[in-house]
């Protein structure tokens, strides 16, 4: 809707200062020719906005110039609401920060949205880590934190799984990410991905650095999610699954045989993750490829089958 798209103008010059006409159409998903009409529409309105000719010019508002929140949708009050999290934030150390912004929107909405936002928050909560995980303590969160924010240097003191597992490592720190329940820093050079609960030790410096203009985090996260797992299951396993059995990672199924089970391809990262995976499976699972694995399942059942036979 034009009244929607006018006030995310508003909000988009607020909130990131001067912007070509392209770059606004880009970010709304719209012509130019839309978006010179809707900037002409907010002058008329009295919105002190204007606009600079040439190379680096742009529009933007007159310094100074702030609007309220009095254009948020029904749903996007709900959304606002729903999508705080104040466990990461106390973690951050902006849990009390959250807050005051929460409230402080909160009063900007006038009553409809306000009961929307207290009916949303009141009946749905977000606990995003498992059951089984045990929270990782990451003492270091804040200063890592304020080093993403402030563009600092940090020298840590890093364990890894590889030997030497102590190293020490220079990062510069472009973004933290938060992945069910665990935090990760995304630094250069590289970039690369460290935990931030295997900082053994941390020191900040005074030195600054430039986090890279062409830097996107969430492209970034997406793309080493995608590589992990490629590097996770490099090796297949071929197996008969009982009736009414399925694998979550199963990458084709055959068809169902005459004693109603059918052949399916399942990725694996190891001999020894997939045996104890198969054998949580019980009797719904039989391996028929690689014969390694087939041949290691049988010796375990053999083993357990004499354990428990008295």
């Amino acid at each position: 809707m034009k009244s929607s798209r006018l006030v995310s103008i508003l909000l988009l010059l607020q909130t990131r200062g001067r912007m070509t006409a392209a770059q606004l159409a880009e970010e709304l998903e719209v012509s130019v020719r839309t978006v010179y009409r809707d900037v002409e529409a907010l002058g008329a309105a009295g919105v002190p906005l204007y606009g600079d000719a040439g190379h680096a010019g742009g529009y933007r508002l007159l310094d100074g110039y702030r609007t309220r929140l009095t254009g948020l949708t029904a749903d996007e009050a709900e959304a606002l609401f729903l999508a705080g999290a104040p466990g990461p934030a106390a973690e951050l150390g902006l849990g009390s920060v959250l807050a005051a912004a929460q409230l402080k929107v909160r009063a900007a909405l006038p009553a409809e949205l306000r009961a929307h936002a207290d009916r949303i928050s009141g009946r749905f909560h977000l606990d995003a880590p498992g059951w089984y995980a045990r929270a990782d303590e990451a003492p270091y969160l804040p200063a890592v934190a304020d080093a993403v924010w402030n563009g600092r240097v940090l020298h840590v003191r890093y364990r890894r799984w590889a030997r030497p597992t102590d190293v020490e490592r220079r990062l510069e720190p472009y973004g933290l990410v938060l992945k069910a329940g665990r935090w990760y820093v995304v630094a250069g050079p590289g970039p690369r991905t460290f935990r931030v609960d295997q900082i053994l030790e941390l020191a900040t410096s005074d030195e600054e650095f430039s986090r890279p203009d062409d830097f996107d985090l969430p492209a970034y996260w997406s793309a080493y999610q995608r590589d992990f797992h490629e590097r996770l299951y490099r090796e297949e396993a071929l197996v008969r699954l009982a009736p009414g059995v399925t694998h979550a990672r199963a990458t084709s199924y055959g068809p169902v045989d005459g004693d109603g089970w059918r052949q399916a391809t399942v990725p694996i990262e190891s001999m020894d993750r997939a045996l104890g995976e198969f054998l949580s499976m019980g009797a719904g699972i039989e391996v028929l490829e690689p014969p390694e694995l087939r041949e290691r399942l049988d010796a375990t059942a053999r083993e357990l089958a004499a354990r428990y036979a008295g």
